[in-house]
């Protein structure tokens, strides 16, 4: 076991190195290019999110599929992530991971898109789409859809269950003295009623989770940036600086190069948006949508609100936090850099943390659980939900009680690997999603219904079969037709 880690940890150190940051984030960068700098309708995007398409197929509401999305994508990498990204890039690394969030909002725009444009609708009438579909139908690859979904059920158990659930048990024995097998327990059954009534029981629980602790986090951000008015001029100052330019240990900060700024905040602001992985577009597949732009749109959101947002706010409190009591916060790291910032903020400070993160957290395992859930439905077909969605609620108690370093390693690992299944999609495929663009956002169509009908089929006994795929010839020639070089 002790070697598996090993290889791991090198894998791992590997995987998410200097070429896979470079990867993602050029991604980031070709895709708001060829969209002509999507990040400008963000407003009517924003708009559509907060309204219902009646007249759109799928299995939720659009908002429903966003804040499924936003459960999954916001959790530690928000808070425990931003402290890091600081502790070990300086200052300067929260301007990077904000860069990375205003970038990658074309991305997560485009892997939704795909995904509703790709999607199926099975025998019972449920939706079925994500980077495997896209794969398999788009660029007939279906045996790299199978290695997506093996990747994502994989990530699945690791980043979305037992590492989260670990962190759960661990933050109520420390602050609250509850023993971790009676967390355990309280989660999994708690999960249990949520994830087994399926997509819509998931969306339901996390539209009402997800407004919730995001404007609970927000206003006790800001409550703390109010009491450290005085140092947000000198915070910014350092941030701007200390991004462009190497700054030497004191006051607080380690030491760090403009590459270690610029490497840390956009590996965790990749982490915690999520933008390229695969994941989001997974649920964006089953929003109430009448064309693959509006729900592209509002998925889009998702990273603006995770990254630009949320992840700025927390970098603010931090920055601003050591700069007024620089004492005592040399050498700290992750978790124990959050806390320390957010404690010298009386009785605010720690409970912001503690909701934070206890919100945050079981979220992360109801949105994970959907994304582990369809990866599982394309690999096995419907035989295989039920089975996981029980095994999902054990791993759920198993990880509060267990020791999980392993499983952190792991599920990095799994996660790098289904980024690049996805990302293929999205450089083979970029002609179709400007295209798609130029249809209905850039002649102001966005009200129009989709011409392509969605395609019913029998539900796959696993794999998805080439004899299933829907796309008719004429289709296909379209497609072909604005694929890359055209």
């Amino acid at each position: 076991m002790e070697s598996f880690h090993a290889f791991i940890t090198w894998l791992n150190g590997y995987l998410w190195g200097p070429p896979m940051l470079a990867l993602l984030f050029g991604t980031h960068l070709f895709l708001t290019y060829r969209l002509r700098f999507l990040q400008r309708h963000i407003g009517t995007a924003i708009r559509l999110s907060f309204s219902r398409d009646r007249e759109g197929d799928g299995d939720v509401s659009q908002f429903g599929a966003l804040a499924t999305a936003l459960a999954a994508t916001i959790g530690t990498g928000n808070i425990v992530g931003v402290a890091t990204a600081v502790a070990l890039g300086g200052p300067g690394a929260v301007l990077w991971m904000w860069l990375t969030g205003v970038f990658g909002i074309a991305t997560k725009y485009s892997e939704a898109l795909l995904a509703v444009k790709y999607r199926v609708k099975t025998s019972d009438g449920s939706m079925l789409g994500g980077p495997m579909y896209a794969l398999a139908k788009g660029l007939n690859m279906n045996w790299l859809a199978v290695l997506f979904c093996l990747f994502t059920a994989l990530a699945a158990f690791g980043i979305g269950n037992m590492v989260q659930a670990n962190s759960i048990s661990s933050l109520a024995k420390e602050t609250l003295n509850i023993p971790p097998v009676a967390s355990g327990l309280v989660m999994a059954a708690v999960t249990a009623l949520v994830i087994l009534g399926g997509i819509s029981s998931i969306a339901r629980a996390c539209t009402l989770l997800v407004p919730f602790m995001a404007v609970f986090y927000i206003l006790g951000c800001i409550i703390i940036l109010v009491i450290n008015a005085s140092y947000l001029g000198q915070t910014v100052s350092l941030i701007f600086s200390h991004a462009f330019s190497a700054n030497a240990a004191g006051g607080g900060f380690a030491g760090a190069t403009v590459m270690m700024a610029a490497r840390f905040g956009i590996a965790r602001g990749l982490f915690s948006n999520e933008s390229g992985l695969g994941s989001a577009p997974i649920v964006a597949a089953a929003a109430q949508t009448r064309n693959p732009v509006r729900q592209a749109l509002v998925s889009a959101t998702g990273t603006f609100w995770d990254t630009v947002v949320i992840c700025a706010l927390t970098g603010l409190v931090v920055v601003s936090s050591i700069v007024r009591m620089p004492t005592g916060m040399e050498g700290l790291n992750g978790a124990s850099l959050t806390k320390a910032a957010f404690a010298h903020i009386p009785v605010i400070g720690p409970i912001v943390l503690t909701g934070g993160l206890l919100t945050f957290v079981f979220s992360t395992i109801l949105g994970w659980s959907y994304y582990g859930e369809r990866a599982v439905e394309y690999l096995f077909g419907k035989g295989g939900i039920r089975p996981y969605r029980y095994l999902w609620v054990f791993a759920v108690f198993f990880g509060s009680v267990a020791t999980v370093p392993m499983v952190w390693d792991l599920a990095d690992a799994m996660n790098a690997l289904m980024a690049i299944p996805n990302l293929i999609s999205l450089f083979l495929l970029n002609g179709v999603i400007v295209a798609e663009t130029r249809k209905y956002l850039w002649e102001n169509r966005l009200d129009d219904y989709a011409p392509e009908v969605v395609t019913e089929v029998e539900e796959p006994e696993g794999l998805l079969p080439a004899e299933l795929d829907p796309v008719p010839e004429p289709v296909r020639d379209e497609l072909d037709e604005f694929r890359i070089g055209k």
